[in-house]
């Protein structure tokens, strides 16, 4: 098994937005923002060969949304994840399948691009667009206050180009999905089991970030916090239980944490490293 980290660039959001209920006072020392209230995030995807399945986990942002819209989120470095792929002598021609944890825009905007003459084509010619079935039918009919981030030239286009499949059908070596619902309706969290005994969980929007561990550090973007508050905890202790090491997707300066129990029972981080300093450990 072959496991790679693509960084397709970074963006802004929000702090506050980002650690909902937990003072400023408090997160702001763990990720300093802007004079804007703003702090950085990575839009971390993850490479996967499994099998005879070349996977890649999420795609970014993209860049055919117009100027005004990434002006909210001032998007740097490689944001278009087939440049980074490329850095990293992998060729998207050579992708066989893109899950997507889930259809919000910072997870799937990199999946398809738009020409100049505004049609809309997708970025992996070869590739299979995999999303839970039951989040694709949710995200079609978005609540108001979810709608900004299920962009329709996005999403309608996957089905139009006839490379949506959903991950309820699909048979991944060494791959099993965890599915949430407090961040949005049936997120999956891909679970890849790397070697006997060591598995690795792509934690998406359920832990942004190594400083989300604590269970009431929840994103206000989240539409039911209290049921991911119990998904926060449930997904831990397993952790804790199957040696699972957390892969984070929007922590800019930590790529995985190697959980431990503390003295009071809670999961917490042992240690963070990066991804193939991990894969060293498991070798």
């Amino acid at each position: 098994m072959v496991l790679k980290p693509v960084l397709a660039g970074t963006f802004k959001l929000d702090g506050g937005a980002m650690f909902g209920v937990v003072p400023r006072r408090i997160w702001e020392k763990l990720i300093p923002p802007d004079n804007q209230n703003l702090c950085t995030w990575a839009l971390r995807c993850l490479y996967l060969e499994t099998g005879h399945s070349r996977i890649l986990i999420d795609t970014g942002l993209g860049n055919k949304q117009s100027d005004k819209f990434y002006s909210y989120y001032e998007p740097s470095g490689d944001v278009l994840i087939t440049d980074a792929l490329i850095k990293q002598r992998i060729q998207p021609e050579s992708i066989s399948d893109i899950i997507l944890t889930h259809l919000h825009f910072d997870h799937v905007g990199g999946a398809l691009a738009r020409d100049q003459s505004g049609i809309i084509y997708p970025l992996f010619p070869n590739a299979t667009v995999w999303v839970m079935r039951e989040h694709w039918q949710y995200a079609l009919q978005p609540n108001a206050r979810e709608k900004a981030s299920f962009l329709t030239e996005n999403i309608n286009p996957l089905q139009a180009l006839g490379i949506l499949r959903f991950l309820d059908e699909s048979e991944f070596t060494g791959l099993e999905f965890i599915k949430v619902d407090g961040h949005t309706r049936a997120m999956a969290l891909p679970l890849i089991h790397v070697a006997p005994g060591k598995k690795l969980l792509f934690s998406a929007d359920l832990f942004p970030s190594v400083h989300h561990l604590p269970l009431p550090y929840i994103m206000a973007y989240d539409m039911q916090p209290l049921i991911t508050l119990k998904e926060k905890e449930d997904v831990l202790n397993r952790c804790l239980l199957e040696n699972i090491a957390l892969f984070f997707e929007h922590d800019v300066d930590h790529e995985v944490a190697i959980l431990k129990k503390n003295e009071s029972g809670k999961a917490v981080a042992d240690a963070t490293c990066t991804l193939n300093e991990w894969l060293s450990k498991t070798q």
